[in-house]
């Protein structure tokens, strides 16, 4: 396995263009199993949950072809064997967005057997509402020695309904994603109430369209799909990521440095930057908007940082996915700060490894309390990455602290920030990736 070795005390200072959106492709790259014809797909990011998923749609009969690398990778997609109807655990274990698979192959192969999704340690993260809105749509599903298996009515096509996806925290993106792409090849009008009204399910029904789908409403809570016979191939590009964009401007605000972030989807981040503007971070548009929400931005902030209050919603709240983020943040404040956590309420692994580098972070059930500037600031240490969202805290942290930081098990990065080692090192950073059996005994 690899890690990182941090030197702390270097400002950020260049120029980095935000990647393509981890989130959205992984559904949009799903969308592909809707149709025989070819989908091309620009801006997908090299992450080891996307090969994880290109491997799943090769075992499903998706044949996938790279055909440039211009911005960002441009993958070709298109069904040549549509006889596999089975996503192995070996695959989804390594990822939970694998169950993006589940309402495109129900909707056009009419069966699916697909093994119950891993993915990171942060909280129970049931699929119940996924399966629920399919048998609303006239699946039968059932649950055996760990895999789900959905079949359509004797007719073969989905019926149309009314659907209910709100959970008790809040409506599901993955789940909102599949039962939309389900519905596009349903029979009949599908109302999908309380749906996600993340951006990721805007790019999806935008792609789903162009296929020729029907779909009204993504984006808001109630999204409406007119089913139709078949879907065919589209070219589309990705929208850029909004939590690797929210991760390199905190990065940059916890080393007072500054920098330009190109192809940043300020029109998706307006929750986070309101709550960094607070802290003392200006995140200033340098470029005019594009139709997809995306600009060129520079990133400053002030010497001292402001503590402030931070609770996760489901969009346009602040994202749960850039919790750990501002937690280290806010580390760096001038005060106490408290950062509630609504969506994942387990998701404090980062908090222990925090603490292991000098921040004093105190935590009662959903909330943290933060006394940001405790005992002079943070200091380098070894420490251990949990999950993906906390391996980037962990790296904030370290680019901050006095000294040398390293920072374990690193995979989890990869799985959603590409060679985010080589990105950091442009903008100045002293970081090095190294396989952890050079490091000392001692440092683990």
């Amino acid at each position: 396995m690899d890690a990182f070795v941090i030197e702390g005390g270097r400002q950020l200072s260049g120029t980095l263009r935000v990647n393509g959106s981890k989130n959205a492709s992984l559904p949009l790259l799903a969308c592909a199993l809707l149709t025989d014809e070819p989908v091309t797909l620009r801006g997908v990011p090299k992450l080891a949950d996307i090969a994880n998923m290109l491997r799943l749609l090769a075992e499903l009969g998706c044949e996938v072809g790279d055909i440039g690398s211009g911005k960002g990778r441009e993958l070709s997609l298109r069904v040549t064997d549509s006889s596999a109807s089975t996503a192995r655990y070996d695959i989804v274990r390594t990822m939970r967005a694998s169950i993006c698979v589940l309402g495109p192959m129900l909707a056009k192969r009419g069966e699916v057997r697909v093994a119950l999704p891993g993915g990171c340690a942060i909280g129970h993260r049931p699929v119940d509402l996924h399966l629920r809105g399919l048998e609303a749509l006239g699946a039968t599903i059932t649950i055996d020695a760990g895999y789900i298996t959905a079949t359509a009515p004797s007719s073969g096509r989905l019926k149309g309904a009314s659907i209910f996806m709100g959970g008790n925290s809040g409506p599901t993106v993955l789940g909102t994603a599949n039962i939309m792409s389900a519905a596009c090849l349903a029979e009949g009008r599908t109302v999908i109430e309380s749906a996600a009204c993340e951006p990721e399910i805007v790019d999806v029904a935008r792609l789903l369209n162009a296929m020729g789908a029907k779909i009204s409403g993504a984006g808001t809570p109630r999204i409406t799909v007119e089913g139709v016979e078949q879907l065919g191939g589209a070219d589309h590009e990705v929208m850029s990521d909004r939590i690797e964009a929210g991760t390199y401007i905190m990065a940059c605000a916890a080393t007072h440095g500054e920098i330009v972030l190109e192809n940043c989807p300020l029109d998706s981040l307006m929750a986070a930057c309101d709550h960094l503007e607070r802290v003392g971070v200006r995140v200033e548009p340098v470029s005019e908007m594009s139709e997809r929400g995306a600009c060129d931005v520079r990133v400053t902030s002030e010497r001292v940082l402001k503590p402030i209050e931070v609770t996760t919603h489901p969009h346009p709240g602040f994202p749960t996915d850039l919790q750990a983020q501002m937690m280290a943040l806010l580390c760096m404040a001038n005060g106490i700060s408290v950062v509630t956590e609504r969506i994942y309420t387990e998701r404090f692994l980062h908090v222990a490894e925090l603490s292991r580098m000098g921040a004093h972070i105190i935590r009662q059930g959903p909330t943290a309390v933060v006394s940001g500037g405790a005992n002079g600031g943070l200091v380098g240490a070894p420490v251990m990455a949990s999950d993906l969202r906390a391996s980037a805290c962990l790296i904030i942290a370290g680019l901050s602290a006095r000294g040398t930081t390293t920072v374990r098990r690193v995979y989890h990065l990869d799985r959603g920030y590409e060679k985010m080692e080589e990105s950091l090192a442009a903008l100045g950073a002293t970081i090095e990736r190294v396989d952890e059996k050079e490091l000392e005994p001692e440092e683990g």
